[in-house]
């Protein structure tokens, strides 16, 4: 496995897998002018036989303390193979380089996130992300996604 920032070339590709999700009501779709927008947040996973991008991942800043990660999203295929844990992983190690103390999820998985040192919150337990991006999304005020939090 290969991990790599992404560049405005690994986009559409991104949109692609993204959207995979999203049809399945997994995750939010995702523009290409929004992904566009937030490239140098994303890191990627790619099939070192190939070179073939399987996964992506973002880390948004939220706060000065907080950050949220985004679009995680591994191709099926390659799933339970530690791509997902290893994006995360390299998300949050962004994160402390940045100074973030504390990243969340709003998620489905909670299973993966609890291996992953998270632990279920209130969403109440984020009001950054609630009145800035919560009030845009079709599922608000009705979402149905588990809040998650780690302490870093």
């Amino acid at each position: 496995m290969i991990l790599k920032k992404a560049t405005t070339d690994d986009i559409k590709i991104v949109q692609s897998i993204i959207n995979k999700f999203a049809a399945k009501n997994l995750l939010l779709p995702r523009s290409l002018s929004e992904l566009y927008d937030h490239v140098r947040n994303f890191i990627l996973a790619l099939d070192e036989k190939n070179n073939k991008i399987v996964g992506a991942c973002s880390l948004k800043v939220c706060w000065e303390d907080l950050a949220e990660v985004c679009s995680l999203a591994v191709e099926d295929q390659y799933q339970r193979q530690g791509y997902g844990k290893a994006l995360l992983e390299r998300c949050i190690e962004d994160g402390i380089q940045l100074g973030i103390k504390r990243v969340f999820a709003l998620t489905y998985s909670q299973d993966f996130f609890l291996n992953l040192s998270f632990k279920v919150i209130d969403k109440s337990e984020l009001p950054h992300k609630i009145w800035n991006d919560c009030l845009k999304c079709p599922k608000f005020p009705e979402c149905d996604e588990i809040a998650m939090i780690r302490y870093l």
